[in-house]
């Protein structure tokens, strides 16, 4: 009886819990639904992109090669003294700015400031001598026109005697005039051809000495000339003095130190040139040349400043690899071939209008080289321009 009382009864709900309405799933929160919007968005926008992309590449991108393997050059001058002597000055500082022909170095000027004069001195002595050497021709034309004078009065004279020599014959021969008389004008009439001889012979002498002047008047000229060209190389030695700016730069890896003493083939300092002056060599694949000719438009982006886009334009293609002129050149004839893509270099040159990015640049920094091979007209666009242009929207 007592089992049967303690045996748990089942509960009964109360009818109040029964009327209750049935529980209704909540809401989904907004933040979902905004989730899902920004996917389709970014969806739509990466379609977008591709199109963008792909349309481009077709108009623009497929015409344009590009190569890493490019680096800024230029026509450094390492300068160093064409002459013997001592560093005086140094006229510059290191990595200054400086315009062509000014002073970076100069020597000790004061042997060579002597030698000059030494030169100087002896063009003098050799203008005197050739002077000396132009007033006796002078006098020995004189000469020779006293010995013409001379042969006419001998030939006067000659004829004079000789005409008395005939007359004083006749009259002996007539008994008019005695024999020794007729000797007397003999010898006067050979006596004037004597000196007819002689007075020839002094012409003769003195044209030959003539001669002899004209030489001596070139070999003065020639010594004058060779005084000349010394005062010139001592001009030029004097010159060499002063080490200067060969174009516009910056000058850099200077050795001269004050008081040293040089001697030609040191090298002192080097200018290397700046903005427009410089140029890239990029190394494209033998791949990539098929379309590139001179005149194309590059764009160049030096690793420095990845901002500092530079335009150019190629100026020509070496007429062989980089290989070809390397110290050790393949021989792909012998032992096993493995086939190599070559690089051929191309030089680009930056255009004069962009003096202002090409600051950045320094001989020997990195570069992106971008060339377009469509021509030397093609215009760039862009990812917009190039979609409008393919629309058939305006090209500018």
């Amino acid at each position: 009886m007592n089992a049967e009382i303690d045996k748990p009864q089942p509960t009964v709900a109360p009818l109040q819990s029964l009327a209750e309405p049935p529980i209704v799933p909540a809401a989904r929160p907004p933040r979902r639904r905004v989730r899902r919007a920004i996917l389709a968005l970014l969806a739509l926008a990466a379609l977008a992109g591709g199109t963008l992309t792909v349309i481009w590449y077709v108009v623009e991108g497929r015409y344009i090669v590009s190569t890493d393997n490019a680096y800024v050059q230029g026509d450094i001058a390492v300068l160093g003294p064409s002459i013997e002597g001592d560093v005086e000055a140094i006229d510059v500082a290191d990595n200054q700015m400086v315009k062509a022909g000014d002073r970076l170095i100069s020597l000790a000027p004061g042997i060579w400031e002597a030698r000059l004069a030494q030169a100087r001195g002896a063009l003098a002595e050799a203008d005197a001598a050739q002077a000396t050497a132009e007033r006796q021709i002078e006098q020995q034309r004189a000469t020779i026109g006293v010995t013409e004078a001379a042969i006419a009065q001998a030939q006067a004279e000659l004829t004079r005697a000789a005409a008395e020599a005939n007359r004083t014959a006749a009259l002996v021969t007539g008994g008019w005039s005695s024999k020794q008389n007729n000797e007397q004008t003999v010898a006067d009439r050979r006596k004037a051809e004597a000196a007819l001889q002689s007075a020839t012979a002094q012409k003769l002498a003195a044209q030959q000495a003539l001669t002899v002047i004209g030489a001596q008047i070139r070999q003065a000229q020639a010594h004058r000339d060779a005084a000349a060209a010394a005062v010139r190389l001592a001009e030029i030695d004097m010159d060499h003095t002063e080490i200067r700016a060969p174009f516009d730069g910056v000058v850099g890896n200077r050795a001269a130190q004050l008081g040293e003493h040089v001697k030609p083939g040191a090298q002192l300092i080097a200018v290397a040139p700046v903005g427009a002056n410089l140029f890239v060599v990029a190394n494209f694949k033998e791949t990539q040349l098929g379309g590139m000719r001179p005149g194309m438009k590059a764009e160049l982006v030096p690793d420095v400043n990845g901002a500092a886009t530079c335009r150019g334009r190629v100026d020509s293609i070496a007429p062989a690899t980089g290989a070809t002129f390397s110290l050790l050149p393949p021989e792909n004839a012998t032992g096993n071939f493995t086939k190599v893509v070559q690089r051929v270099p191309v030089k680009i040159v930056i255009d004069p209008d962009q003096a202002a990015c090409a600051d950045w640049l320094r001989p020997g920094l990195s570069v992106t080289a971008e060339v377009d091979t469509r021509g030397p007209d093609a215009v760039r666009r862009g990812l917009i321009g190039a979609t409008v242009a393919a629309l058939g929207g305006p090209t500018r």
